[in-house]
């Protein structure tokens, strides 16, 4: 498959980037209500990350849970 460069770096290997960034920055975050979006951000481009490298199961799993952990602390419990 002919992958799309962009600064000749693969669209795939930008989102492990962007993803990596923002779990990274998440991480510095103060506030653990910020953190959880943050990271969230990091693990939906995780998920996207994963779906591009043909399906790499681990990191689509791994990343959807904790998507599902952030979700439940943010929007269900709302005691955080």
């Amino acid at each position: 498959m002919n992958e799309i460069e962009f600064l000749g770096v693969s669209i795939t290997e930008w989102f492990g980037y962007a993803a990596s960034l923002a779990v990274l920055v998440s991480f510095l975050m103060k506030d653990i209500k910020t953190l959880r979006y943050v990271n969230s951000l990091g693990c939906l481009l995780f998920v996207v990350y994963g779906v591009l490298l043909d399906l790499s199961i681990p990191i689509v799993i791994t990343n959807t849970a904790i998507l599902g952990i952030n979700f439940y602390y943010l929007f269900i419990k709302k005691k955080v």
